[in-house]
């Protein structure tokens, strides 16, 4: 039996207001035709499509739902609407009649995640894997149904291998396969290191598929690589290769990047309803297509028709969409309401997050960070562009020094606030 979160259990959880998965259907097609239709939306690549016809009517013939598996290394706290694009679609096919399989990645999380990265990332403590594991639980739960999702800890089978297990486990995949990989092969050809433990890292991953027998594993485009050597492994093991559908990485709120809370982009999806709304009204135009596809179940026939008439009314109405799936209905009016109040009339928010800070001098830059929870380059470049005041003055120098006062009022941005209080 797959081990329980290991999380306070006295702690209850909310109940989720976040909406399921709308039924956009097309009548003339059938059942198999409509999941497929709906799990395909905003996908990049089913590896392969024929595959899950063929276990999509395999499951409704016996009536064995599909074990869809989805990986987590909880290398950071918090969840963010990009990594919920798969949480989405895991809920989707919870919706459809399906099991949802969580790996919380308590063992390779210590590992790190060598996708996309351009040198060898930092490994996690124990302590610090753990720490950032106890605040998944009441976010995952806002989107997915806890009482169809099993929840299992890689570290039950990668942590009881010994060192033969390991030699047998690299033995089923070869140096040029692994060399395939693009940000390995790109790494060695800039003359960068890559360590032999990141090599293990798809291993693991791989050997997560074969463990749980998934039959489905989700993950966003730039885990391609570690969802194919999950195929690979399970056929030199005797199963079915699992298929994998792969979603694309969001981007932040600059419109460029991925969505990250390293970068200072994100918008977390247990963040206070007015604060996700300010965000999302933040977006460049051109992320708005994508959101809308990603980020909600709005058919596409009507965010084209949205796109097509005032942008501003069209991210309102993404606000709303977005707003209401995590804290409700009513959340996401108010929330609107106050956003048009304050920016729409230009008038002070009557409500603002309050920050406490010690007595005695620091910089600008320092400022900000504490406030809004931003790195120093961030802070920088914000101060940088004028778009920071201090009780209406504007601050030009990251490195000025500020005596903070009880009710001080900073603004960062066209939305951002915080009043300071003073421990």
């Amino acid at each position: 039996m797959p081990r329980q979160l290991c999380f306070d259990s006295q702690i209850p959880l909310p109940l989720s207001p976040f909406r399921s998965n709308c039924c956009f259907v097309n009548p003339h097609n059938s059942p198999i035709e409509n999941a497929l239709e709906r799990l395909s939306r905003g996908g990049t690549e089913i590896i392969s499509r024929a595959e899950l016809c063929d276990k999509l009517q395999k499951s409704a013939q016996t009536g064995q739902p599909l074990r869809v598996k989805l990986g987590l290394d909880p290398t950071a706290p918090d969840i963010h609407l990009g990594f919920a694009v798969v949480l989405k679609k895991l809920r989707l096919f919870q919706d459809l009649g399906h099991e949802a399989h969580l790996i919380i990645g308590d063992f390779t999380a210590q590992i790190g995640d060598p996708s996309g990265k351009s040198k060898t990332r930092p490994q996690l403590s124990r302590a610090q894997v753990e720490e950032n594991a106890r605040t998944y639980k009441e976010q995952l739960f806002r989107i997915l149904d806890e009482s169809k999702t099993v929840v299992h800890f890689n570290g039950d089978w990668l942590g009881k291998m010994n060192f033969a297990d390991v030699v047998r486990l690299a033995s089923k995949y070869t140096v040029a396969q692994m060399l395939e990989r693009e940000d390995f092969a790109r790494r060695l050809a800039e003359q960068k290191p890559v360590a032999l433990h990141e090599i293990l890292y798809p291993l693991c991953q791989g050997q997560d598929s074969v463990e749980i027998r998934a039959d489905v594993e989700l993950g966003g485009t730039d885990q391609r690589f570690n969802n194919l050597v999950g195929r690979e492994l399970q056929r030199a093991s005797g199963q079915e290769s699992q298929v994998v559908l792969l979603m694309p990485i969001l981007v932040g709120l600059d419109g460029t990047q991925k969505m990250s809370k390293s970068l200072g982009n994100y918008i977390g999806i247990s963040e206070a309803p007015g604060e996700m709304f300010g965000k999302i009204m933040s977006l460049p135009d051109a992320a708005m297509r994508s959101y809308f596809t990603l980020c909600t179940e709005i058919p596409e026939a009507e965010i084209e028709n949205l796109l097509a008439n005032h942008p501003m009314d069209a991210k309102k109405r993404l606000g709303r969409e977005i707003v209401a799936q995590y804290h409700g209905e009513e959340a996401a009016t108010e929330a609107q309401d106050a956003f048009e109040k304050q920016f729409s009339r230009g008038e002070e928010p009557e409500e603002m997050p309050e920050v406490a800070i010690s007595s005695g001098e620091l910089s600008a830059a320092e400022l900000l960070k504490i406030c809004f929870q931003i790195t120093g380059g961030e802070a920088k470049r914000m101060i940088g562009q004028g778009a920071v005041t201090l009780d209406g003055a504007r601050l030009d120098d990251s490195n000025q020094k500020i005596a903070p006062q009880n009710g001080m009022k900073l603004k960062m941005g066209k939305r951002r606030w915080a009043k300071i209080k003073i421990d």
